[in-house]
């Protein structure tokens, strides 16, 4: 048998590589004996991007999920509790190993795909996704209780419209700016954020792509693409309470997941989502029954160069192991 506080380890290092806003890594575990508790960073939010934490929270509900996947890829059985104290805001869920299960052969193939998964801000080409391919996607994301809009091809122009103005309003506030700045240029030793290296070169798209390096510095080009076979994807809740910002994080890491491991390339676009009236745009493309999470674009890139790994925290920055 083993060490639970071992394999509950194992888990938060998975952790680590899951997507989160401006790859500031917003989480801190905490384990001891048989439990792990997940946290929020607040010294990592976003004050002027994020100001109301939805991204915050979508970041830590996909670290929760990767280390989800983790447990049960190994053959552990845990259970989780989500915002389990009401008076401590910052604990988002608590993870308690309860021993063995048979290994879940879909947990293992989303292990399988933790390591290829990058942020591919490239131009994808014409293959298109299938119906087949968005289904499975959206089975993933129903089942970490969120939902996925498959946004059809006369919404795109409104989706692109409201990626514009939030990229424009962001471009006019220089505390944005100011925090862009902070998280393109990081010390090479903290693991975190978005190199120049990484970003990709403006170019013509369906939909804009943010562009990491506004001062130039770009080290990636679009590619020959222009997203003709992308396809777009809102997810969404039900409301915008903590716990369910919590679940959409989960069915984020859930899509990306399921995306990478179809051989899909993915690109979760939070602009919209960061300033208000775009955000209420979203909505309208949902008919105002969903809260707008978060988008995720996703198709077959042209470039077939492999993307380099983005930067990552150290563990034991991040996982404290009681003794």
């Amino acid at each position: 048998m083993t060490n639970p506080s071992d394999a509950l380890a194992a888990a938060a290092r998975t952790a680590l590589r899951a997507p989160s806003v401006f790859n500031t890594q917003p989480w801190r575990w905490r384990i001891d004996g048989d439990t792990m508790l997940l946290y929020a960073d607040r010294e990592r939010a976003l004050t002027a991007t994020d100001p109301d934490g939805r991204l915050l929270l979508l970041s830590c509900g996909a670290a929760l999920h990767h280390a989800r996947v983790a447990l049960a890829a190994a053959g552990w059985l845990a259970t989780v509790e989500r915002l389990p104290e009401p008076g401590e805001p910052d604990l988002l869920a608590r993870i308690t190993f309860t021993g063995a299960r048979p290994v879940d052969p879909g947990a293992v193939r989303l292990l399988d795909a933790v390591g290829r998964r990058r942020s591919d801000r490239r131009a994808y080409g014409d293959r298109p996704v299938t119906d087949e391919q968005v289904t499975a996607l959206r089975r993933a994301a129903e089942a970490e209780g969120a939902y996925l809009h498959h946004v059809p091809g006369d919404q795109v122009p409104m989706l692109a419209v409201s990626t514009d103005l939030a990229g424009e309003a962001e471009r006019l506030d220089e505390d944005y700016r100011g925090e862009l700045a902070r998280w393109t240029h990081r010390p090479g030793a903290s693991g975190d954020g978005i190199p120049a290296g990484t970003a990709v070169r403006p170019a013509l798209r369906r939909v804009p792509v943010r562009d990491f390096a506004p001062d130039g510095g770009a080290g990636l080009d679009a590619g020959p693409g222009h997203d003709a076979g992308s396809a777009y994807l809102l997810l969404f809740g039900t409301t915008d309470r903590a716990a369910d910002f919590l679940r959409g994080g989960e069915a984020l890491s859930a899509v990306l997941l399921t995306a990478t491991a179809d051989g899909l390339a993915t690109d979760p676009i939070s602009d919209s989502i960061e300033v208000e009236w775009p955000r209420h745009l979203l909505s309208g493309l949902l008919s105002d029954v969903g809260e707008p999470y978060v988008v995720v674009r996703t198709g077959y890139p042209d470039a077939g160069e492999p993307l380099p790994p983005a930067p990552r925290r150290r563990p034991e920055s991040v996982i404290d192991v009681g003794r």
